[in-house]
């Protein structure tokens, strides 16, 4: 059977049940693939690593495992070994990209599929929340909830009455209590040489390298795991939207690519979670909502639309018509905003940001300066080391820029100083006042007075679309400009300061 690199999990799939003397195993390293984009080189080693150490993990166990290195397509990699051996089994892929790569042997009978058991929920539990868009997660997540009994009264109401603690979890950090400190990680010699592989092939890449941060043996899984329970979730509710300038993690788990990766399965978290009685009941949900809601309904998505290709009316992602090129200070430039060269510095050093720093930081600013969303959508695939393509252009398309309009979220998530000056301590280390003179508040403005006649009938931005009504002219005049010049300034790699946008 051949394994995909985000499969690395014996007991899913084809693996499940096999029996380690009589079973074949096939897994294939790519560096064909890891040079399709630039990928930041910490997601490289921890897929690289994880799948070495996962080949060492099933011949322990017994398997005859064939690990082959081909430098071009899987498809090119298989089709010989399918000759030799005899079709091969595979468990369907996660990502469109690599569902596409294999389909001529599938068509041909050298690959046989068999469904992906790694998820919690499956195609028509979707289609029966709703079987056309718009498509909508808390009604999906509802059904799933019923369906499953997952945080359920035995009189089938939710346990607290409500589906979602979401309201309760927006409160800021400051400072108490502690953030939790990641663990770190001895890299054993399988880590290290792959480390130096990176270094040596895709040192091009971006992003910096850190094996102490690379959970990748078996073990090195466990206790990272072990740590987000122990040290994250009783405060992870509260703080889940919470961002700093002291923390990346703050009570993030750290867990979504070893997710997507199957090197912890979404099944064994959620009934640890579950069974963790002394959790809070807002963390408890908040983590259920992340795992069993929003990961596996953009999944759904993504695959009922053919990886966002198929819209309704033939749409195109890009509603809104963005068409900027995404400005240098992404890849590291100084922007002058301490919000974004804060973050950005963040993801080039770990690989790593949660969710609100990359909705209400990098795809709200990229999408108040009119940034192409597939641009956008492929930075975030090349920087984030849990990046693939069912959740990340669900994410930055859907979630992040509204590309594709309300097929599955209701607004485009925007917004001005004020809400990253409550939700954060950036605003402190930044040139800018967040009630004075910051310019992300005139381009929030601007934003929505360039695309009001798409917008002005959403009933989720009326109150904010009647408040720009009510803008003076010159206000308004003034955001049109202030919005074109941080737009000329940024695409040119230069820094925003006050005296560049003084008048």
């Amino acid at each position: 059977m051949f394994v995909a690199y985000d499969q690395l999990n014996e007991r899913i799939g084809a693996l499940r049940g096999a029996e380690p003397g009589g079973t074949g195993v096939v897994l294939v390293e790519s560096p064909w693939k890891a040079g399709r984009r630039p990928y930041h080189k910490q997601k490289l080693a921890l897929v690289l690593a994880s799948l070495r150490h996962f080949a060492i993990e099933l011949a322990q166990r017994g398997f005859a495992v064939r690990h082959v290195v081909h430098d071009g397509p899987y498809r090119d990699a298989l089709a010989p070994l399918a000759r030799e051996l005899g079709p091969l089994t595979v468990m369907e892929p996660a990502e469109r990209e690599l569902r596409e790569d294999l389909a001529p042997l599938v068509r041909d009978g050298a690959l046989r599929v068999v469904p992906h058991d790694g998820w919690l929920t499956t195609a028509d539990q979707f289609r029966r929340h709703r079987r056309t868009p718009p498509w909508r997660m808390a009604a999906y997540y509802e059904l799933v909830r019923r369906e499953t009994g997952i945080l359920m009264e035995p009189d089938g109401e939710p346990a607290g009455g409500r589906f979602s603690f979401d309201t309760e979890n927006r409160e800021p950090w400051r400072g108490e209590p502690p953030a939790a400190q990641p663990p770190r990680f001895r890299p054993d010699a399988i880590t290290t040489e792959v480390a130096e592989l990176v270094e040596q092939r895709f040192g091009d890449h971006p992003g910096r390298l850190d094996p102490g941060a690379l959970p990748a043996s078996r073990s090195q899984v466990d206790r990272l795991w072990a740590w987000a329970r122990e040290s994250c979730l009783q405060h992870f509710g509260p703080f889940e939207d919470a961002m700093s300038v002291r923390s990346t993690t703050l009570f993030h788990t750290r867990i979504s690519a070893l997710l997507h990766l199957h090197r912890l399965l979404p099944r064994d978290v959620i009934a640890d979670v579950l069974a963790m009685d002394e959790l809070p009941l807002q963390s408890r949900e908040g983590f259920v909502r992340q795992v069993l809601g929003w990961r596996e309904f953009v999944r759904h998505v993504h695959r009922e639309t053919d990886g966002l290709r198929d819209l309704p009316g033939g749409a195109k992602p890009n509603v809104l018509g963005a068409d900027r090129p995404l400005p240098p200070a992404f890849w590291g430039a100084p922007s002058g905003l301490h919000c974004l060269d804060e973050v950005v510095r963040n993801v080039w050093e770990e690989g790593y940001g949660h969710h609100i720093t990359r909705l209400m930081v990098l795809a709200n600013l990229a999408t108040l300066l009119d940034v192409d969303p597939r641009e956008l959508t492929d930075w975030f695939w090349a920087a984030y080391t849990d990046a693939f393509d069912w959740v990340v252009e669900p994410n930055v398309l859907g979630m992040g820029t509204f590309a594709v309009g309300p097929l599955f979220t209701t607004k485009p998530y925007v917004s001005g100083a004020a809400y990253l000056d409550r939700m954060s301590d950036y605003c402190g280390q930044c040139a800018f006042h967040p009630k004075r003179d910051c310019p992300i508040t005139p381009l929030y403005w601007a934003f929505l007075a360039r695309h009001a006649d798409r917008l002005r009938d959403n009933p989720r931005l009326a109150m904010p679309m009647r408040s720009l009504a009510r803008r003076a002219p010159t206000a308004r005049e003034r955001d049109a400009r202030i919005h074109a010049r941080v737009a000329e300034l940024l695409a040119a790699g230069e820094r925003v300061t006050p005296d560049a946008l003084a008048e």
